[in-house]
């Protein structure tokens, strides 16, 4: 089969490409760049270069295949807000209107745990719809690809899966939740917040349930692919029995966390390019993102590894990287 990636570049899209090469597949991967494309290409990718924000690129390096996984997103970082509004509610109704233009047979979109916002400590399944305020603009952009872009075309006929990951980890993973396990293991960071929590899962597993996905999914379904709960606390207390580290970084109670939150979310009103940095304070007030995995476990075969076993590769990942960056 010849299946169409967005995303490809990434840290899920990546895994999610390997997979798909491993299995025989053809894959053509969408690059923002040339250098991105002669790398790529390299792994045996059919490198694209255009944008999900370009539809006519789109339309030329979707058009014949197979199927498409659209894993592109974009994180909110300092002063670039509006380009990742672009790239997660455009581009995924570029993407998706392109797959319904060509009459591409299914398309599985990555959406995220964080749509549903702080679950409050509840593990709710897919039937749960938040409506208030998201905590971050990240959570609101995913939001709005979400609800007022993808749901509503798979409405309309779009041939479309929908998959929820939570927390992800593993092997190249760059992300703000690595650089705080990272450092905690080399004894950088002594406190985090006693109750924010997410549902874990290896990054291979998440790779390997959209593969699943554009197998068994149905039309038209959400499947939550989140793994096993736990506190942050939790998994560095479990990262750091990995490696021998007895003592668990010491819980910072909400009530703690809550008026530096405050402060520097007043400040970000004034200087935006804060922004991010107020999320993720207001997230380690002990926000939880917690989803039930158990419909696709029934109907996909999701079986995530557990973090004891899925730890030690990431762990021995991030320390060399950090190390051969020192």
């Amino acid at each position: 089969m010849h299946y169409f990636v967005t995303g490809a570049t990434g840290f899920l899209g990546g895994h999610v490409t390997a997979r798909l090469l491993d299995g025989g597949h053809r894959v053509t991967a969408l690059v923002l760049t040339r250098d991105e494309a002669r790398e790529i290409s390299e792994y045996g990718v059919r490198p694209h270069v255009g944008s999900v924000t370009d539809k006519e690129t789109l339309r030329r390096g979707m058009r014949g295949v197979d199927g498409v996984f659209h894993v592109a997103g974009s994180r909110v970082a300092f002063g670039d807000r509006k380009t990742a509004e672009v790239v997660n509610v455009d581009g995924t109704r570029n993407v998706l209107e392109v797959v319904r233009e060509l009459g591409i047979a299914k398309v599985v979109h990555t959406s995220t745990l964080s749509v549903f916002s702080d679950t409050h400590g509840q593990v709710v399944d897919e039937t749960h719809r938040f409506t208030g305020t998201h905590l971050t603009d990240y959570d609101r952009m995913r939001a709005r690809a979400h609800y007022e872009v993808t749901l509503p075309l798979m409405e309309l006929g779009l041939p479309g899966v929908i998959l929820l990951p939570g927390a992800m980890y593993g092997p190249h993973d760059m992300s703000v939740m690595a650089g705080l396990l990272g450092r905690y293991l080399l004894g950088r960071v002594q406190v985090v917040s006693a109750g924010a929590a997410y549902c874990w899962a290896h990054v291979a597993d998440v790779a390997q349930a959209h593969l699943l996905a554009m197998e068994f999914g149905r039309v038209g379904e959400q499947y939550i692919v989140g793994g096993e709960p736990h506190t942050v606390r939790e998994v560095l207390a479990e990262a750091g029995r990995l490696v021998g580290r007895p003592r668990p970084p010491i819980p910072a109670p909400a009530w703690v966390v809550r008026p530096v939150a405050a402060v520097v979310r007043a400040a970000a009103a004034v200087v935006p390019r804060w922004r991010p940095v107020a999320d993720r304070l207001r997230v380690a007030t002990g926000v939880t993102y917690l989803g039930d995995d158990a419909k696709a476990r029934a109907e996909l075969g999701f079986n995530p590894r557990p973090l004891s076993e899925g730890l030690p590769d990431a762990i021995e990942w991030l320390l060399r990287d950090m190390f051969e960056a020192a």
